[in-house]
């Protein structure tokens, strides 16, 4: 903690300090706020993500044993070309935004493959997607995470350390110029004293 000093302009720069982090203390609580309820909102999402992953995965158990016997459904089937992501804000952080995903298909002869092919591919497109969305809510939430321990930080740094210490340092100036004051008004007293006792 830095020495004061204790004087009028030091106890006017300690006052203003004050009436600074009371003001912007609640802006600071009220982002804190803000980024627990987007993070409690990002949790949701991605356990409705890996729920609707997990329950595609279930319905996919009964299609693999098909796709073993006739080695048509390969990795290779399916290709991811690009992930479409926009830039959103919340709380002054910014986040990604999962928009869409675009794949390739590697072209099938459609005489010589089963039917159940085409709707396999679809499902596989659903469970990539979702996927991807889970990768990018997870990025959202790791930047609202770290967001919300710098505020908090300077939320406890404000309440528990700036604002106390100051008040401590206002009360601390003003108990010495008070006795600075009482103490000039006793010696000017004395001196009257003297003054009088002199001339008589």
């Amino acid at each position: 903690m830095a020495k004061i000093r204790l004087t009028k302009n030091e106890l006017k720069k300690q006052k203003d300090s004050l009436k600074m982090y009371k003001r912007y203390l609640p802006t600071l609580i009220l982002k804190k706020q803000q980024l627990q309820g987007e993070i409690r909102i990002t949790d949701t999402r991605l356990k409705e993500l890996h729920l609707e992953i997990q329950q595609l995965d279930e319905s996919f158990k009964k299609w693999i044993a098909v796709f073993g016997e006739t080695g048509i459904f390969t990795k290779d089937i399916l290709k991811i070309t690009s992930i479409k992501t926009s830039v959103g804000n919340i709380a002054g952080v910014a986040i990604p935004v999962f928009e869409e995903a675009e794949f390739e298909i590697t072209l099938y002869d459609l005489t010589l493959t089963p039917l159940w092919l085409d709707s396999a591919v679809e499902k596989m497109k659903k469970v990539l997607r979702l996927e991807l969305e889970a990768e990018v809510v997870e990025e959202q939430k790791k930047r609202l995470d770290k967001e919300l321990r710098t505020t908090t930080q300077r939320v406890n740094l404000f309440e528990k350390i700036k604002i106390p210490e100051t008040r401590g340092n206002i009360k601390k100036i003003q108990v010495y110029l008070g006795d600075q004051q009482t103490a000039s008004v006793v010696r000017g007293k004395i001196a009257k004293s003297g003054t009088e006792k002199a001339a008589n």
